[in-house]
């Protein structure tokens, strides 16, 4: 009687162990759920204008600029805003790129960039680092929106097909001549540009297309 019993007992505490086994993996779950969804929320909210905006350094000194852009206003309507070029969609490019940016917080706890003028000190710096991280993955971020195989050349203005077929010749990416398409360009990093482009003799409408109808021997080139 008492080992059937001890028997009984013995079944009992093993169901007990697997249901609160049972429990336990359920509870696990749903946190494991609930974490993983507050993280993906977490990352969607930091991917939006608002939050971009939400450090007076990037509405007062960079939103200004970004609003005269064609990005922001154009005629199709299509806007592409701070995440669009600036964080990778992929998930685990845009994790990384997530945790590189931590390193920002940084800057604006220092206030490193918290006046106009310590902005423009550091501008052609900042930019350099975002061109670089842009070539190293082939103007990814770019080419979310533009295709350069679905490019009808043809279509294009003199000056524009003529630097696109150079530019797919010489194995250049998007961000190796689109810099300022949203920011205005470092004032160093213009006079640097100016002079290479001097000692190279290259013609001022390759940056400048109002000039493509230039007299001739006017001395624009």
């Amino acid at each position: 009687m008492r080992k059937a019993e001890e028997a009984v007992g013995g079944r009992r505490g093993r169901c007990r162990l697997r249901g609160m086994g049972l429990c336990t993996g359920l509870v696990m779950m749903l946190a494991g759920v609930v974490l993983w969804g507050g993280f993906n929320t977490a990352l969607e909210a930091t991917n939006s204008l608002t939050f971009c905006l939400s450090c007076h350094e990037m509405r007062d000194y960079i939103y200004p600029e970004y609003r005269r852009s064609r990005h922001f206003r154009n005629p199709s309507g299509v806007r592409a805003t701070c995440p669009d070029c600036h964080v990778p969609r992929a998930w685990g490019p845009m994790v990384l790129r997530k945790i590189q940016a931590s390193a920002e917080l940084f800057h604006k706890l220092t206030g490193s960039i918290d006046t106009p003028e310590k902005f423009e000190a550091r501008r052609l710096i900042l930019a350099r680092k975002v061109w670089q991280a842009m070539q190293a993955t082939d103007s990814r971020e770019c080419r979310n929106c533009h295709d350069a195989q679905a490019m009808a050349l043809a279509d294009q203005r003199q000056v524009a097909r003529q630097r696109h077929e150079q530019a797919r010749q010489a194995g250049q990416t998007c961000i190796d001549c689109h810099k300022g398409i949203a920011h205005s360009l470092p004032e160093a990093f213009l006079e640097q540009e100016h002079e290479r482009f001097e000692r190279e003799g290259r013609p001022c409408y390759e940056c400048h297309e109002d000039m493509a109808r230039a007299p001739r021997d006017d001395g624009w080139e």
